[in-house]
């Protein structure tokens, strides 16, 4: 079940609330803050999967686990930001900014059975409204992706589906190739 906060609150109070950075992730929209459940064991090991998998392909960007991305009114929690390197901003020592205050080029969230599919798909379509440049929602119980991109209609992935990447990423990967990785072979 997703907990949230009644209380109509900005975003500079959410920002403030002590709770949004121990324990699983908080998210703010429409003025009240969210979480986020806690991730089950398929969903973690497609996240892992898909981190390894799109850096191992792309030297211009790097996929993010879990970052908060504070923009235009919301602050959400993508399962996986894809961030091209030179859009991180860096302090005076070369280091990244704690703060990530943009839409990521690409949001990837995995369904977990608690989760309300609109909610995911209302954050998905907000950060392509604010400069994402693709969106996915994995949803490990249909084995199925459903892609989001600007002036696009949606489109669901299954089986031997190519699904779409960002250009400058060069990896090719199949609905059936993503959810095969939740085939565990006993050692």
């Amino acid at each position: 079940m997703t907990a949230s906060l009644t209380q109509i609150l900005t975003i500079e109070e959410f920002l403030k609330l002590p709770q949004i950075e121990e324990s699983s992730a908080w998210e703010y929209v429409d003025g009240v803050a969210m979480q986020k459940p806690m991730p089950k064991t398929r969903q973690s090991i497609l996240q892992k999967r898909l981190l390894i998998e799109i850096d191992r392909h792309s030297e211009l960007y790097t996929a993010l686990p879990e970052l908060r991305c504070t923009f235009a009114g919301r602050s959400i929690v993508p399962d996986i930001a894809v961030i091209a390197w030179n859009r991180i901003q860096t302090n005076e020592v070369g280091e990244p900014e704690d703060n990530f205050i943009a839409a990521p080029d690409w949001s990837i969230e995995i369904l977990s059975p608690e989760q309300k599919v609109n909610r995911v798909i209302d954050n998905l379509l907000h950060c392509l409204k604010h400069g994402c440049r693709l969106g996915w929602m994995l949803d490990p119980d249909d084995y199925s992706v459903l892609i989001f991109a600007p002036k696009q209609e949606p489109n669901v992935c299954r089986g031997g589906c190519q699904l779409q990447v960002l250009e400058e990423i060069h990896l090719e990967l199949t609905a059936e190739q993503v959810f095969a990785w939740l085939k565990i072979e006993k050692r």
